[in-house]
């Protein structure tokens, strides 16, 4: 009983470790069409959002479809950033999951 309780309590710090480290790691995500830019963290975390400076020419439709195209691709990559994570902290493979 005490050995699981320890391994409860060690997987309990390796998660919060993780936690740690998905906060503190930064990415960055591109539209397709390169109007926006998306800077995200690991735990889905908007830090900025960098928009093209010659926008004027283009169109609101267009900035509307870049920004959402750039946030779902950011969020996408913070959800393999998470099962890579936890792949290498605690052995799981959650890539189907997540």
């Amino acid at each position: 009983m005490f050995d699981k309780m320890k391994q409860l309590m060690e997987a309990q710090k390796k998660m919060q470790e993780m936690k740690r480290q998905l906060e503190n790691t930064n990415f960055e995500v591109a539209s397709p069409d390169g109007l926006v830019k998306v800077i995200m963290n690991g735990a889905q975390e908007v830090k900025d959002i960098v928009i093209q400076s010659d926008l004027q020419k283009t169109e609101k439709t267009n900035l509307e479809r870049a920004v959402k195209d750039a946030y779902n691709r950011a969020i996408q990559r913070s959800h393999e950033l998470a099962a890579q994570k936890m792949k290498d902290i605690a052995g799981l493979n959650l890539s189907g999951l997540i």
